[in-house]
């Protein structure tokens, strides 16, 4: 595993248990508003932290943290992820994994193999405009649609997100993306943190007036929709 982060205690990275954050380097992303910019552009020159250092961390932790969130970077790009989820279920724990959605069938195969308690995937942005926010001039939207297909079959426990940023995210983007997931169960409209971390500055983060405008947008047709960070 490619591990580059570790928090060793988070009270927020996984609603209502006390977790353990690992971060793993590299991603399929270039999203401006990435904090982890490290992690994105530089994953090959950071230093590692040995995956037994971390076993040995959480083996020594059991009855203090409850749960383990897998971050990245993009960690379903990390091709001995199956195995080390498996380690962590060993030890007992829950699983978060943060994903991006662009590998649904690893994602569906976590699901099957209960490998992975619960799922948290970005949802950039409406499919039209996925390609910008991202970071690249043309995007096919088609593994990320069949990630969020899978969830909105209901079979496994999971939330989406968006980070909003004002030169993104408009009302007609939060209309179309309110049509895309319709039925979804839990979304969570984030607020950006501006930083020097961040792959692209200059970016703005949207009033919470109009993030609630947003919520107003989306609960007809969402089961839960609510703000984070705000």
């Amino acid at each position: 595993m490619h591990i580059c982060g570790l928090e060793k205690m988070s009270l927020v990275d996984f609603d209502g248990l006390v977790a353990t954050t690992i971060f793993t380097g590299g991603c399929n992303f270039k999203c401006g508003f990435c904090h982890n910019s490290a992690l994105v552009l530089q994953a090959n020159n950071l230093p590692l932290i040995p995956e037994d250092e971390v076993l040995a961390y959480l083996e020594k932790r059991k009855g203090i943290i409850d749960g383990v969130c897998v971050s990245g970077g993009e960690p379903t790009l990390q091709k001995d992820l199956p195995e080390f989820l498996a380690k962590l279920k060993g030890l007992g724990y829950k699983i978060k994994l943060d994903t991006n959605g662009t590998n649904p069938d690893l994602i569906k195969s976590f699901y099957k193999d209960n490998l992975v308690d619960y799922f948290a995937m970005d949802i950039k942005n409406d499919r039209q405009n996925y390609a910008k926010i991202i970071g690249f001039n043309e995007y096919d939207t088609k593994k990320v649609e069949e990630s969020v297909e899978f969830f909105l079959s209901g079979k496994a426990d999971y939330e989406f997100r968006t980070t909003l940023i004002c030169e993104y995210h408009k009302a007609q983007n939060i209309k179309d993306i309110a049509e895309w997931i319709k039925g979804a169960k839990k979304y969570f409209l984030q607020k950006f943190r501006d930083g020097e971390n961040c792959i692209n500055q200059g970016l703005t983060a949207v009033e919470q007036e109009t993030a609630q405008e947003f919520i107003k947008i989306l609960s007809p047709v969402i089961e839960k929709v609510a703000l984070r960070g705000y």
